[in-house]
């Protein structure tokens, strides 16, 4: 076990990408391994999980390593050493590595382990809110497993294929993949593998969608040849499983304010197969009143903090600001109330989240059963998705009916 300068110098870079010049972790990762033909994919796994490892862990390792931001060049360098003395990686003889004080380092990591705004590597304001909203109990919990590198979930795309025959292509290419219980479209990876370079992603066999994210479209209760309306789509992944769930029979309506996004979702969509999508840019209000009253089924798939999904987006740690998500509530509430007109009477509504917050979530709900429009809708059901329960991201989801009287 020995580090290799040219996988550490990119490694370097990226994080310099990260912290001082605000670019996402996923991005930087993506075109990191871009760097050279040659590597193979151990020599990949290295980049990868090195720069998500010292981006989950930044307050930790700089606290350790005695930084402060901005990050100089040098910073970057202390920052990885505490990293390669903790993974048990013997120091070589750089002169950016010279003098790294190894012992120093792990009785850092001793003390520092004590105390959780350390330990779990997050900022103050995040670990007050986490406490106040969800207890000190369940907020320690949660955010241990939040920590955790999230485990790569594909969806099988019904409309092409099986979950057993997918299972059996992906094995022919040495990718072993276990089913879920409870999840029927659901293939979990037994180890990480670049899946998107396979010919059955490319395809449109299946999504990479996390186990969680995958209940919100069947939560929805389609059914093939209703009417209905994905308003705040994005790239698409949950518009795609409600595709499949309606076998391509009936009406998707997929919107977003984002025309980038929608292109994004016209590319998968036709690799899925998926022809009953139409799309719609959320340019004014006109959008959503032409639809009002129209629709048999409405997903609201609301912006939020993320903060479910800090596993797979660990960076989201450090670019998160408390008055986000404060104006992320106002957001909320008004998408809740405009968009829930659409719905049709007798129809149904899901509100959905991937944060953890009860603001965000049902005392959302409970505000919005409270308003004019809200009082037309009786509550059904809802689930409280937490990572440390599941193993998966956090998820929030609630089933509304719109009265027909």
């Amino acid at each position: 076990m020995r580090l290799h300068r040219n996988l550490v110098y990119t490694t370097i870079d990226a994080l310099n990408a990260i912290f001082n010049e605000g670019e996402y972790a996923d991005k930087v990762v993506a075109r990191s391994l871009k760097k050279d033909k040659r590597w193979g994919s151990s020599d990949r796994k290295f980049v990868a999980e090195t720069i998500y490892e010292i981006v989950r862990w930044k307050r930790l390792y700089s606290e350790i390593a005695e930084v402060k931001e901005p990050f100089d060049r040098d910073n970057l360098w202390r920052i990885f050493a505490v990293w390669a003395v903790l993974r048990g990686y013997p120091i070589p003889d750089w002169r950016q590595l010279d003098g790294t004080p190894e012992r120093k380092i792990k009785g850092r990591f001793d003390e520092l382990s004590k105390i959780r705004t350390f330990k779990e590597s997050i900022p103050d304001w995040m670990d007050e809110l986490g406490v106040k909203e969800l207890g000190e109990k369940v907020w320690s919990k949660e955010i241990t497993a939040q920590n955790q590198p999230a485990k790569v979930i594909l969806r099988v795309n019904t409309l092409k294929t099986t979950k057993e025959k997918l299972k059996a292509i992906l094995m022919d290419l040495n990718i072993d993949t276990d089913y879920l219980k409870d999840q029927p479209d659901a293939l979990v990876l037994k180890e990480r593998a670049n899946v998107f370079l396979t010919d059955a992603f490319k395809q449109g066999f299946f999504e990479v969608q996390d186990a969680n994210s995958q209940l919100v479209a069947a939560f929805l209760d389609v059914k093939p040849g209703m009417r209905v309306v994905d308003t705040c789509a994005g790239a698409g992944g949950k518009t795609l499983h409600i595709a499949s769930l309606m076998e391509n029979k009936g009406q998707l309506i997929a919107m977003d304010l984002y025309e980038s996004k929608l292109k994004q979702l016209k590319l998968r969509a036709k690799r899925n197969s998926a022809f009953n999508i139409e799309y719609r840019i959320i340019d004014s209000t006109k959008v959503i009143k032409k639809l009002h009253e129209k629709a048999d089924r409405v997903l609201i798939d609301a912006p939020c903090s993320g903060l479910g999904v800090l596993k797979r987006n660990p960076d989201a740690k450090w670019k998160l600001q408390p008055e986000f998500i404060d104006n992320i509530r106002k957001v909320q509430a008004e998408v809740l109330e405009n968009y829930s007109k659409i719905v049709k009477p007798g129809g149904k509504l899901v509100y959905a989240t991937c944060s953890i917050l009860p603001s965000e979530n049902q005392e959302q709900v409970q505000r919005f059963l409270n308003t004019e429009i809200g009082k037309q809708f009786h509550f059904v059901e809802d689930r409280k998705i937490l990572a440390s329960d599941s193993g998966f991201d956090g998820f929030y989801m609630a089933l509304l009916e719109r009265k027909t009287i």
